[in-house]
């Protein structure tokens, strides 16, 4: 397999006929793993780090669950391919600028990745698309247990797995869910859930990650503490909280229809109007109008089948892979060009909205 099939080929957050959901776009768990006896990447020399990458990627591919994957060094990469990978969440933005020695490890179907050489030696994830926290989890599992069993990680008695981080000591692991929370955002609740999230240990970020921006009112939800937990109690104190601000987001939407039906619905139709008409959209407007139209699939305005297609824009209509679709590198204004070009031919093809058959009570 090559990059430029992989980012050809469907994936766990852009194939259509991957079931989507409400309210939870996608579950992520990630596990920090280090070898034995060798220094934390950010400490080992250049030799050391070629070394440890390529003991990694061999152990990887050779693991049941990557076979004939994509294994690839990061310095191979092309600086579009590196923004395609970070916009599908297959790899950090802190690997996509490492140095030498840095590599990843991809599954056909995209819902593996493994980094290797980025704050830690391994950093294990799984993708899968809406909410499948207890699912990804036993999968993840198996294919840490199928490494362990090739690899000597670096583990303590008292403090669990080893990590460069002390953030992450213990059982290494975080698992999260991208959430789309519009009815919270429009209800000005926001500010209030984070308050209350960050009080049960977990953490809320943008759509990228730490010190990203939640555009389209997509937030990450996540555990920030992992020593003291085994991996089950932190995924039942997780998959709570989580189904909590689901309920949350429900009854915010309820309120919002109940108390100016007319004004929510006159959202989701000028969003319908701009994204069919507009000949210049940033990234950030994109993302926020097609929000309004996500909602509209929840609320019955518009047929469920649309829900996988406004899920697979969200990643498409970002800027590497605009780029990437056209071969080239371009400047802002002209990405807005190609963006609003894109969403028209999209939206040509899409039904108008039915306010008549909308429903307040779909989850």
């Amino acid at each position: 397999m090559t990059i430029a099939s992989l980012i050809a080929a469907p994936s766990e957050l852009t194939d259509n006929a991957t079931s989507k959901t409400a309210i939870v776009l996608m579950t992520r768990i990630r596990l920090a793993r280090n070898l034995a006896g060798q220094p934390f990447p950010g400490w080992a020399r250049p030799a050391q780090r070629t070394q440890i990458m390529d003991v990694c990627r061999e152990a990887v591919g050779a693991s049941a669950p990557m076979k004939r994957a994509l294994s690839v060094a990061v310095g191979e990469l092309g600086e579009l391919e590196k923004q395609v990978l970070v916009e599908r969440h297959l790899i950090s933005r802190e690997l996509s600028g490492s140095a030498q020695g840095s590599a990843v490890v991809i599954s056909r179907d995209q819902s593996f990745s493994v980094m290797v050489n980025e704050e830690d030696h391994l950093r294990i994830q799984i993708l899968r698309a809406g909410f499948q926290l207890k699912k990804a989890w036993t999968t993840i599992n198996e294919l840490d247990t199928a490494l362990e069993d090739n690899l000597d990680f670096a583990f303590s008695p008292t403090l669990g797995y080893l990590t460069a981080c002390p953030t992450n000591l213990g059982t290494g692991m975080r698992g999260s869910a991208m959430m789309h929370l519009p009815a919270l955002v429009m209800a000005g609740q926001m500010e209030k859930i984070v308050r209350a999230v960050n009080q049960l240990g977990m953490v809320v970020r943008g759509l990228f990650g730490e010190g990203s921006d939640a555009s389209g009112s997509i937030f990450q939800i996540s555990n920030q503490t992992t020593l003291g937990e085994s991996e089950e109690e932190i995924i039942k104190r997780l998959n709570s909280a989580l189904q909590s601000i689901v309920e949350h987001e429900l009854n915010a939407r309820e309120k919002l229809l109940e108390a100016d039906a007319g004004k929510v619905f006159d959202k989701v139709g000028r969003a319908y109007g701009i994204l069919q008409n507009s000949h210049l959209l940033s990234s950030s407007e994109a993302m926020n109008l097609l929000s309004l139209i996500r909602l509209g699939v929840d609320l019955g305005v518009f047929s469920d089948a649309y829900r996988s297609i406004i899920d697979r824009l969200f990643i498409e209509t970002q800027p590497g892979h605009l780029q990437y679709a056209q071969k080239g590198q371009f400047d802002p204004s002209t990405r807005d060009l190609l963006r609003a070009s894109r969403l028209r031919s999209e939206f040509a093809n899409l039904t108008r909205p039915d306010f008549n058959s909308s429903s307040s009570g779909k989850n």
